[in-house]
Protein backbone atom coordinates (compact mmCIF):
# COMPACT_ATOMS: atom_id res chain seq x y z
CA UNK A 1 0.00 0.00 0.00
CA UNK A 2 2.41 3.00 -1.31
CA UNK A 3 -0.55 5.74 -1.69
CA UNK A 4 -0.78 6.05 2.38
CA UNK A 5 -1.14 9.30 2.96
CA UNK A 6 0.85 9.59 5.99
CA UNK A 7 -0.54 12.58 8.18
CA UNK A 8 2.34 15.49 9.11
CA UNK A 9 4.00 15.91 13.07
CA UNK A 10 2.49 17.77 15.45
CA UNK A 11 -1.38 18.14 14.78
CA UNK A 12 -3.29 20.01 17.49
CA UNK A 13 -6.42 17.89 17.79
CA UNK A 14 -9.53 18.75 19.16
CA UNK A 15 -10.83 15.19 20.08
CA UNK A 16 -10.03 11.74 20.30
CA UNK A 17 -11.86 8.65 18.98
CA UNK A 18 -11.03 5.07 20.41
CA UNK A 19 -12.38 2.67 17.89
CA UNK A 20 -9.83 -0.57 18.48
CA UNK A 21 -11.55 -3.54 18.52
CA UNK A 22 -14.79 -2.54 16.37
CA UNK A 23 -15.27 -4.09 12.81
CA UNK A 24 -16.41 -2.25 9.82
CA UNK A 25 -19.11 -0.27 10.00
CA UNK A 26 -18.50 1.06 13.14
CA UNK A 27 -15.53 2.98 13.39
CA UNK A 28 -16.75 4.93 10.29
CA UNK A 29 -20.49 5.56 12.45
CA UNK A 30 -18.52 6.40 15.44
CA UNK A 31 -15.93 8.47 13.26
CA UNK A 32 -19.16 10.18 11.72
CA UNK A 33 -20.59 10.85 15.15
CA UNK A 34 -18.05 12.74 16.54
CA UNK A 35 -17.15 14.55 13.55
CA UNK A 36 -20.64 16.49 14.86
CA UNK A 37 -19.15 17.37 17.81
CA UNK A 38 -16.47 19.22 17.31
CA UNK A 39 -16.10 22.94 15.02
CA UNK A 40 -15.31 23.35 11.56
CA UNK A 41 -11.63 23.18 11.06
CA UNK A 42 -10.41 21.38 14.09
CA UNK A 43 -8.82 17.77 13.81
CA UNK A 44 -10.54 14.67 15.33
CA UNK A 45 -7.66 11.60 15.53
CA UNK A 46 -9.14 8.36 15.57
CA UNK A 47 -7.64 5.34 16.72
CA UNK A 48 -8.14 1.82 14.91
CA UNK A 49 -7.64 -1.38 14.30
CA UNK A 50 -9.69 -2.27 11.37
CA UNK A 51 -7.93 -2.52 8.10
CA UNK A 52 -10.99 -1.63 5.89
CA UNK A 53 -11.58 2.16 7.67
CA UNK A 54 -7.89 2.70 6.02
CA UNK A 55 -10.49 2.51 2.62
CA UNK A 56 -13.51 3.73 4.15
CA UNK A 57 -12.22 6.97 6.21
CA UNK A 58 -10.53 8.35 3.29
CA UNK A 59 -13.34 7.71 0.68
CA UNK A 60 -16.10 9.55 3.42
CA UNK A 61 -14.09 12.42 4.03
CA UNK A 62 -14.34 13.15 0.05
CA UNK A 63 -17.43 12.79 0.24
CA UNK A 64 -18.73 14.72 3.22
CA UNK A 65 -16.26 17.71 2.34
CA UNK A 66 -13.91 16.50 5.39
CA UNK A 67 -10.38 16.46 4.62
CA UNK A 68 -7.99 13.58 5.47
CA UNK A 69 -4.90 14.14 6.87
CA UNK A 70 -3.67 10.93 6.90
CA UNK A 71 -2.41 8.44 9.20
CA UNK A 72 0.13 7.06 11.25
CA UNK A 73 1.20 3.22 11.80
CA UNK A 74 1.08 2.72 15.92
CA UNK A 75 1.89 -0.16 17.89
CA UNK A 76 -1.38 -2.24 17.45
CA UNK A 77 -3.21 0.24 15.46
CA UNK A 78 -3.51 3.13 12.99
CA UNK A 79 -4.37 6.85 13.71
CA UNK A 80 -6.30 8.46 11.11
CA UNK A 81 -6.25 12.20 11.25
CA UNK A 82 -9.63 14.46 10.06
CA UNK A 83 -9.98 17.97 9.86
CA UNK A 84 -13.72 18.89 9.70
CA UNK A 85 -14.99 21.56 6.96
Amino acid sequence: MSDVKVAPEGLEVAAVLDAKGLSCPMPLLRTKKEMGKINGGEILHVMGTDPGSRNDIPGWCDRAGHEYLGEKEESGYISFFIKKG
